[in-house]
């Protein structure tokens, strides 16, 4: 695998979400983890990005673990969780896309006599990467996108009058969709040396008795590949951090481990700082 180049990792969990993202990427290799883990890196056109794509399965748990090992196997600057998903709006229909503003952990909380009281958990999405999104697109026709919150859990819903809708209408009423694995990658990225994560998912069905119905009409394949649009397009917008040594360059303050210094130095070459600085003179400064 190339060190030369930012990495992003993709994650999809089923096969047919692979595929689609799959088919945006060039020069494609398999690089295998020694626990076997296995993912396929190539270039995206037009950008610097390396994309490592890979196919985790369902479900929250298994999506954590495997996003915390590929985080701290790959590296990489960003993580994008590309998929389907049913729709739990009217107004947002098969084939639109939804970017994650924000993903619920929805299963978390206490039943007691009189009920189950949530306790909600929420990842807020990386702001950079949302941002990128929007720009991103605007210049897509053929895409109706919504920037949502976004339900996740361990429930495949076919069945808009459930006790699950109820439960996620009187306790999660800003959320447009719902789907499986983005809390747990969220949650990964979020430990995992804060990586910025993003959640783009396709709308396949409405999340009600039709879905079977919407399913066999391969409304799963359009919503893959509308979300794998968007997710490529953000990249095309999302610049990679530069993390090449820049000193003697920099614009502004940054931090030095030093050598020999006792601590931490804030080095001012090439800037001008205004603030108050406390910190200690040394015959070196």
């Amino acid at each position: 695998m190339s060190e030369t180049k930012p990495t992003v990792v993709v994650l999809t969990a089923l096969a047919l979400e692979y595929a689609a993202v799959r088919a945006h990427i060039a020069d494609r290799e398999e690089d295998v983890h020694p626990d076997g883990t296995r993912v396929e890196t190539g270039r995206l056109d037009g950008t610097p990005w390396r994309v490592a794509l890979a196919e985790l399965g369902e479900g929250v748990s298994n999506a954590s673990a495997m996003t915390t090992q590929l985080i701290n196997w790959l590296r990489p600057q960003a993580v994008l969780f590309v998929g389907i998903a049913g729709s739990l709006k009217e107004d947002i229909g098969i084939g639109d896309v939804l970017v994650g503003t924000k993903v619920y952990g929805i299963q978390g909380g206490k039943w007691t006599p009189q009920g189950f009281h949530s306790r909600p958990e929420a990842w807020h999405a990386s702001n950079a990467l949302v941002q990128a999104a929007r720009s991103a697109v605007r210049d897509m026709t053929d895409v109706r996108p919504h920037f949502k919150p976004i339900a996740s859990g361990d429930v495949v819903l076919a069945d808009a009058e459930s006790e699950v809708v109820t439960f996620l209408r009187e306790h999660y009423n800003d959320a447009a969709a719902i789907e499986m694995e983005g809390s747990g990658a969220a949650h990964a990225a979020h430990l995992n040396g804060q990586v910025p994560a993003l959640v783009i998912r396709g709308i396949s069905d409405r999340a009600d008795a039709k879905k079977n119905r919407a399913d066999a009409s391969g409304s799963q394949r359009l919503a893959a590949a509308q979300a794998a649009e968007v997710a490529m397009a953000v990249l095309r917008k999302h610049e990679p951090q530069d993390t090449s040594d820049t000193s003697g360059t920099t614009e502004g303050p940054r931090r030095d481990p030093g050598s020999g210094s006792g601590g931490d130095q804030i080095i001012f070459q090439g800037g001008t700082y205004f603030g108050p600085v406390i910190g200690k003179i040394t015959g070196n400064t």
